[in-house]
């Protein structure tokens, strides 16, 4: 069987809208991406996941350890669930998470907050002022791993922190130790602008040499100043792990020495936004399903809902994929409805009303925040249904 046959098997007892999670893809990719790691751990990005039950059984594969989180109460919750090692990728100015934090000795020794300047820290101390026996809370420092040239007159790469030499980070790693109630234990930098862009952008042969330009003269850079920021920090104290990459990045991120772990995540899904990097090539995971609803006309069919954009710069890469029968696209006039999809192509001539269309999302874990739950498909039969965050009541962002 197809993947589409083995699909429409596993889930002919379901009525869609609903997600599925190919746990034969989603095993390959984690292997892949582990290779490329060639033994550093990769860190789970969280966001790029959204369900508790398919963390764990990343966790539980070899090569991965630790969690990224995305927000500090997400942090909090999955550490009470019994899960460890949680590294919140971005900033907080939650005061009732933060003094959550500093009063729960396990979670304070589990959990690590990003912190990028000295105000972040004033935060902190006044969120936690009133917590009685408040607990040391362990920070990392998140360094701007953006590529920068032309005397700045161009820059790639996510607009994330302040501290760019390693003197700033010098300066507040000793800030940061000269208060108490703080423990600085990790520097992140995450080079988005290889991790998250695709080398190989399909219809753009004029983008992708300079895509590719960018990218090697920005390997080049980091590689020395990243190195250069770790080692004036370690002057300052002891670190426990450095963070950087994507799975966009995984062989280049490792080469650093100054680079004990990776993060990622979106690879264990594989979504559309994936299938345009030379370097790798995973199996899409994660899909759902929608069921066509009319045939308004002859090469057109009509499904229920569709429109779960991406989160970007907005753009048709930032739809989701009409996947499954293959040959489907959009009505130029309508795109991904909030209601109904109309699709057009052959393929819809030999649909029926009731036939699902399966689709990939363009990013990996915003899927999980329209559905309540994951089919878990194993060859043709769904073994497992697991929630989603949305599906344990929770809605981090």
């Amino acid at each position: 069987m197809d993947d589409r046959q083995r699909y429409d098997r596993a889930t002919a007892h379901l009525d869609p809208p609903f997600a599925v999670l190919d746990l034969a893809a989603l095993r390959a990719n984690a292997a892949d991406m582990a290779r490329r790691a060639r033994g550093k751990p990769i860190r789970v990005a969280s966001k790029s996941i959204r369900s508790r039950a398919v963390l764990e059984r990343v966790l539980a594969m070899d090569g991965f350890s630790g969690i990224m989180a995305f927000t500090l109460p997400e942090a909090l919750w999955l550490v009470s669930t019994g899960l460890r090692d949680v590294l919140v990728a971005y900033p907080t100015a939650d005061r009732a998470a933060l003094a959550a934090l500093a009063a729960d000795r396990r979670a304070a020794q589990e959990i690590t907050v990003m912190v990028d300047r000295s105000e972040h820290l004033d935060v902190i101390e006044s969120a936690v002022s009133q917590v009685r026996d408040r607990h040391e809370i362990r920070l990392c420092l998140d360094v701007d791993a953006g590529y920068v040239a032309f005397g700045g007159r161009f820059r790639a790469g996510a607009l994330r922190s302040p501290i760019r030499e390693a003197d700033q980070a010098a300066d507040l790693a000793t800030e940061i130790a000269k208060r108490s109630g703080f423990r600085l234990t990790g520097v992140m930098a995450y080079e988005a602008q290889i991790a998250g862009v695709g080398d190989a952008p399909a219809g753009h042969p004029l983008l992708t040499p300079a895509i590719r330009w960018m990218q090697a003269r920005s390997r080049r850079e980091l590689i020395m100043r990243r190195g250069r920021i770790v080692q004036a920090v370690r002057q300052v104290t002891d670190l426990e792990f450095v963070n950087a990459g994507g799975t966009g990045s995984i062989e280049s991120t490792i080469r650093e020495k100054a680079v004990t772990e990776v993060a990622a995540g979106s690879g264990l899904f594989h979504p559309r936004l994936f299938d345009f990097y030379r370097g790798f090539t995973g199996h899409p995971a994660a899909l759902f399903a929608l069921p066509v609803v009319r045939r308004p006309a002859n090469g057109v069919v009509t499904v229920l809902g569709g429109g779960y954009v991406a989160s970007g710069s907005p753009g048709p890469d930032r739809l989701p994929q009409p996947y499954l029968p293959a040959g489907l696209r959009y009505a130029p006039d309508e795109g991904a409805g909030e209601v109904q999809t109309p699709l057009l192509g052959q393929a819809a001539e030999d649909l029926r009303i009731g036939d699902r269309v399966w689709f990939r999302h363009a990013k990996a874990g915003e899927l999980c925040e329209r559905f309540t739950g994951l089919h878990l498909i194993d060859g043709d039969e769904i073994v497992e249904e697991v929630p989603t965050y949305r599906g344990e009541g929770h809605a981090f962002l």
